[in-house]
């Protein structure tokens, strides 16, 4: 079969095509027929390394990239009692997608309704569980509360600032340009700002009768983050969900009592799908909310075995809108 496989840490430059015999389902496995794949900030900083001590997200060289996906069971190991051969499923946070099959651990596919395309699957499944735990458990959104959200006219940001509306809350995005910022309004963002060299925490507090958020959502961090200090509120949350843009390490917590006696946070999404109801119970809320249309996923291009990099090099760049898939079939 054909994948997309990295065997060292070199960025971009590692990913190699290659043909390798279609692997086997263990006991609780399944395999399926790769149908999409969704393109993922994470396969860049796989193929950087980043992963390469995490417990959280392990990699093993070879790996064939690819953290999310949507198929057909082909074959079940044995101990598989609630999936069968033939249905259309979805996966994330399991490493190797970009082939044209994967083996998944049981657990952690989800079935999708009749009424949703693999291409939409591979489009929201990792985004949409993201944007939900952030919206939901970690920053708890309801009315009355409001929220800051960086990079919002991304594929996680564009969620997000969905279910923040849904939730009642006031949303404020970031962008870094007048076109991004004309998305995430679309989206639903009562006021989009650009980053102006941190100036938006000021703009932000203007806007908002001279407070801070409730919450902060930064996925960017280096460049984003001691700013977004500034645009919460007294004993605000900070979410940083990522490090797009560089890690922080030179951080004092002394600051964030001088912030206002904020609180931090470095959540993962592999801590809020850590088990199959969980997983199952957040993939479907998403789905039901794409089929009803009050949650609307950008696909900002198809992409094939041979053009997929043209997608990993256009998100490494930030020049991307929505989310990439590659399609497999």
């Amino acid at each position: 079969m054909k994948c997309i496989q990295i065997d060292h840490y070199a960025g971009l430059a590692a990913m190699k095509h290659r043909e390798i015999p279609v692997p086997v389902p263990a006991a609780d496995e399944v395999l399926v027929r790769v149908r999409c794949a969704g393109v993922n900030f994470m396969d860049i900083h796989t193929c950087e390394g980043k992963y390469a001590n995490s417990q959280t997200y392990k990699v093993s060289l070879p790996c064939t990239l690819g953290m999310e996906g949507a198929g057909e069971v082909v074959a079940c190991g044995a101990g598989v009692n609630d999936l069968a051969v033939g249905d259309r499923v979805a996966w994330c946070i399991v490493w190797g997608s970009y082939a044209e099959y994967a083996v998944v651990p049981a657990w952690r596919c989800v079935k999708l309704p009749a009424a949703l395309s693999f291409e939409m699957a591979a489009a929201s499944l990792f985004h949409g569980l993201t944007a939900h735990y952030l919206a939901h458990d970690v920053g708890q959104l309801g009315p009355g509360r409001s929220c800051l959200v960086h990079a919002a006219s991304g594929g996680i940001g564009q969620i997000l600032v969905q279910l923040a509306k849904r939730a009642g809350a006031r949303v404020f995005a970031t962008t870094s340009s007048e076109e991004k910022a004309a998305v995430a309004r679309a989206r639903g963002a009562d006021v989009a700002l650009l980053y102006d060299d941190g100036g938006f925490a000021k703009a932000v507090r203007a806007a908002n009768g001279g407070e801070g958020v409730d919450v902060v959502f930064d996925p960017i961090g280096k460049g984003t983050l001691r700013d977004s200090f500034r645009a919460a509120r007294k004993r605000g949350l900070i979410v940083n969900f990522g490090a797009v843009a560089g890690a922080v390490r030179d951080l004092d917590p002394l600051e964030l009592g001088e912030a206002g006696s904020l609180f931090l946070t470095r959540p993962r999404l592999a801590d809020h799908i850590a088990d199959a109801p969980t997983t199952r119970r957040r993939a479907a809320d998403i789905f039901s909310a794409i089929l009803d249309g009050s949650l609307k996923i950008s696909v900002a291009g198809r992409y094939t075995f041979e053009t997929v990099g043209e997608a990993l090099h256009a998100l490494d760049t930030r020049r991307m809108l929505g989310k990439p898939v590659l399609v497999v079939a």
